[in-house]
């Protein structure tokens, strides 16, 4: 048998000659001085012999436990030649399945269960999150600390609620990946509860103006109905919860042609108790600025002959989906920042900060009321709701111009590609409007 030192101390000679071991191993030692491990066997009648490497890369004891693993193979009645060729090939073909090549096989496969608009958001927020770091490397070489630096990179930027979502798509991948014996195991399914919490309370939202601004213009350039676009303009513009948007109609809105348009939103429509909704004069006031009469300008095409503002892309007697906006602002890459919602605080925060700077505390009061917040002295029932509507119209339309300043006019947003999800999507191209346009009363335009 070999030993350590006879396989060292092992010299050239003019020819090659073999120093043998057990079970058939044995050394080749080349005349240019290389000693290389062979091994010798039967398979079907034939003889054979297979390489292990060279000295010292493979050492003694790595050559016989190559031995060793091969003489099972072949008591299984296999050949041990042919069992390494498939796995070096296994080996290839695992390397070429990376977790993105996965990704977007179960992507395809998953895909027609789902909306449009959601199966866009999926491989959207993989793309963005997920592919650049992981995404080239074989999925079955990730381990739970490379899954969860991806889902880090995203919780640092503030994404709680995505790195949450997407830890579940991943997790969804490697399902898959395990159905198709390219992967044994999950390692982001545990990876949940790990993560950084939601913070619970108030709702995420962007309140610097500049950033705020861009935002829009990032949703408002992403596909959507032309109608989803001008709604999210006409909340950014209003600061009225979403509910009150969603279920706008024109018979609530006053002298749209007029010096004082404004939009009555019946008190049953507001938040609140019973008694909130049935108490008299307890309608919430809108004073409309230019950029929200144009806002409307460009709607009344395509849903005037209707009762809502905005209707559902299925139902046109229905309000549009409650998730519609947030979806515009998750793909336009603001999920976790900004939610439909957040136009609320977005304008508290910087319409007072400009009272503060211009020296007008009063109208933090004036601003308090336009955003249909009861101060705590004061009884729901006795609040004046109409009061200061005069200075409620000049911030609204101070209010207009700082956050629409460099944004394109809602015509152009009714004009941009828009997802078609149905029959009745494809009906409502807009028509040309007549610069003698006026808003008519439904009696009149029958």
């Amino acid at each position: 048998m070999l030993t350590d030192t006879k396989v060292r101390t092992a010299k050239p000679r003019p020819k090659s000659y073999k120093i043998a071991d057990s079970n058939r191993l044995y050394l080749l030692v080349t005349p240019s001085g290389g000693k290389l491990w062979r091994w010798n066997y039967s398979y079907d009648g034939k003889q054979k012999s297979m390489a292990f490497g060279a000295y010292p890369i493979v050492s003694l004891a790595d050559a016989r436990g190559k031995r060793d693993e091969a003489v099972t193979i072949l008591s299984e009645g296999r050949d041990p030649a042919i069992a390494r060729k498939l796995k070096i090939e296994a080996n290839i073909e695992a390397g070429r399945m990376t977790f993105e090549r996965v990704a977007r096989e179960w992507h395809g496969n998953s895909k027609a269960q789902w909306a449009k608009i959601h199966a866009s958001d999926v491989i959207r927020s993989l793309e963005r999150d997920v592919f650049p770091t992981i995404g080239a490397l074989p999925i079955a070489q990730l381990t739970p600390p490379l899954v969860l630096g991806v889902l880090r990179e995203i919780e640092a930027r503030g994404a709680i609620e995505t790195a949450k979502r997407v830890r579940q798509r991943i997790s969804a991948v490697f399902v898959y990946g395990i159905a198709q014996g390219v992967v044994e195991n999950d390692p982001a399914e545990r990876l949940g509860k790990v993560l950084r919490p939601l913070r619970k309370g108030r709702q995420p939202a962007i309140t610097d103006l500049n950033k705020l601004r861009q935002m829009i213009k990032d949703a408002e350039e992403d596909n959507a109905r032309p109608i989803t676009r001008l709604a999210l303009r006409f909340l950014a513009l209003t600061a009225v919860r979403p509910s009150e948007l969603r279920g706008a109609r024109w018979g609530e809105f006053e002298d749209l042609d007029g010096r004082k348009p404004l939009w009555r939103i019946p008190a049953a429509r507001m938040k609140g108790d019973l008694d909130r909704k049935e108490e008299p004069d307890g309608d919430h006031l809108v004073p409309l600025a230019r950029q929200s009469i144009a806002v409307l300008r460009a709607l009344w095409p395509l849903t005037g002959e209707g009762e809502l503002l905005f209707p559902s892309n299925r139902h046109t007697h229905r309000p549009m989906s409650e998730n519609a906006i947030g979806y515009l602002l998750n793909r336009a890459g603001y999920h976790g920042h900004h939610v439909p919602h957040g136009f609320r605080a977005a304008f508290s925060t910087i319409m007072n900060e400009w009272a503060e700077r211009q020296g007008k505390d009063h109208d933090r009061q004036v601003i308090d009321l336009m955003l249909a917040h009861v101060p705590r002295e004061k009884v729901e029932g006795a609040y004046n709701r109409a009061a200061y509507l005069p200075r409620r119209r000049e911030l609204a339309q101070i209010w207009a111009d700082m956050l629409l300043k460099g944004l394109p006019a809602p015509a152009v947003l009714v004009e941009r590609p828009a997802k078609m999800t149905n029959e009745w999507s494809r009906r409502i191209v807009p028509k040309p409007v007549a610069r003698d346009f006026r808003f008519r009363r439904r009696s009149e335009a029958a």
